[in-house]
């Protein structure tokens, strides 16, 4: 698995970079965002870890550029800043998790071992679908009424989640376990940024809503009644 790791504190980054390496992940590095950037461009990474405050560009802006010519890379984002507000902004900027600093180096290893399970664990030719939507497995790609939209790696997580158990009621606590496979601060509201990120994408500009809230239980994907 090959990372880049974009640290402008050296301390930080060696600390970083030698514990994946040990980890036999490949790692390159970059000590600005417009570094990162350029890097993130020109190779092909399966996960790159984005400090937020960096010389040069900032991570958030560094994450859209990147996202602009990249939607399937993984990528965590390390922040300082660590009230919902903050990590959210770092979610619409691209990103597909947050890590606050300071953390152990076990959390990080859960959460580049989930992000970098979806590259492997998703590589079949299964096909999965409901109404004019489709979820092609394999190609990573998805349409609706056969145009295709682009969603973010953990975007695509969550919908195949929610693809492979439609019609069944699933909790923020299962989301939490099965797509992030970690839990949250329980006054987060994460899930429910992601769930709108998704029904942006998936339900705007159709009469047939297939991302549904139950209070109190969690969401269901399925077919809007009555239409």
């Amino acid at each position: 698995m090959k990372i880049l790791l974009v640290e402008d504190e050296p301390k930080v980054a060696s600390f970083i970079k030698k514990g994946l390496e040990e980890q036999t992940y490949d790692v390159d590095q970059a000590y600005d965002g417009t570094m990162g950037v350029k890097l993130a461009l020109q190779n092909e990474y399966d996960l790159i870890i984005l400090d937020i405050i960096l010389p040069g560009m900032n991570g958030l802006d560094a994450c859209r550029q990147i996202r602009l010519h990249d939607t399937n890379v993984a990528i965590l984002m390390l922040t300082a800043l660590g009230t919902t507000d903050d990590k959210i902004v770092g979610l619409d900027a691209g990103a597909d998790d947050y890590l606050t600093k300071p953390f152990e180096f076990k959390e990080m290893l859960a959460r580049v071992r989930a992000l970098s399970r979806r590259n492997t664990d998703t590589g079949t030719s299964e096909k999965l679908t409901i109404a004019d939507l489709e979820l092609d497995v394999a190609k990573k790609a998805v349409t609706r009424a056969g145009k295709l939209i682009n969603l973010t790696a953990r975007e695509f997580s969550l919908l195949y989640y929610l693809l492979r158990n439609q019609g069944r009621v699933v909790s923020r606590v299962d989301i939490t376990e099965q797509v992030w496979e970690t839990s949250f601060d329980t006054g987060s509201n994460v899930i429910d940024v992601y769930i709108n990120f998704l029904r942006k994408k998936i339900d705007k500009d159709h009469s047939n809503k297939l991302i549904h809230t139950l209070v109190g239980m969690g969401y269901v994907l399925k077919e809007q009644e009555n239409l």
